[in-house]
């Protein structure tokens, strides 16, 4: 049974069992899109989790999403206002192009991690899905993503995959490479 809960301090420590779990997440924490380079390169060794486990404890909206399978955490998504996302909306990033305005408004669902022995199963889906939901109740007013093309082959997908967000009602915005594509899904106010 699947059991999908907002990411904030009181699940640190299953997060942390779930990125242990991998190289790529243990050294990341999903900070690469949330503080400069040289920060996150020079963080990669404990300082990351330090830094996400602090924005956790602060933060207003989740950090992202923590999927559990039999009690155990399986998957994550990273998700919040594009305007926690200063990297990822700036600079040379495939959302160069944005209105700025949004940032605010408008959340950014930019990374998944399924643990070895959970992926294929719809973890993905589910946490977009309950992404939209959590995103609807905050007062988004939409919700992106930058998942990988399907028409691009191969390789990491941290990103997503276009079909998946395609299946949670997003729709494609922008092409800015054959590689990436930006999906967006406007919200419809909470009742």
């Amino acid at each position: 049974m699947t059991e999908i809960v907002p990411v904030n301090e009181s699940v640190l420590e299953d997060l942390a069992d779930l990125f242990e779990s991998n190289g790529a997440t243990r050294g990341c924490w999903c900070m690469a899109f949330l503080i400069p380079r040289s920060e996150y390169s020079s963080g990669r060794r404990g300082g990351n989790r330090a830094r996400f486990e602090e924005l956790a404890c602060g933060a207003g909206e989740p950090m992202g999403l923590l999927a559990y399978e039999d009690g155990r955490p399986a998957a994550w998504l990273a998700v919040g206002p594009r305007s926690r996302y200063a990297v990822a909306a700036g600079g040379r990033s495939v959302l160069k192009d944005r209105d700025p305005e949004e940032d605010d408004d408008v959340w950014l669902a930019p990374c998944f991690f399924v643990r070895v022995g959970h992926r294929r199963a719809g973890l993905t889906e589910q946490l977009l899905a309950r992404a939209v939901e959590v995103a609807t109740v905050a007062g988004a007013r939409a919700i992106e993503g930058w998942p990988i093309a399907d028409s691009y082959g191969g390789g990491e997908s941290f990103e997503g995959r276009e079909h998946v967000f395609a299946k949670c009602g997003f729709e494609c915005v922008a092409r800015p490479s054959p590689r990436r594509v930006v999906m967006r899904r406007t919200l419809a106010a909470p009742m």
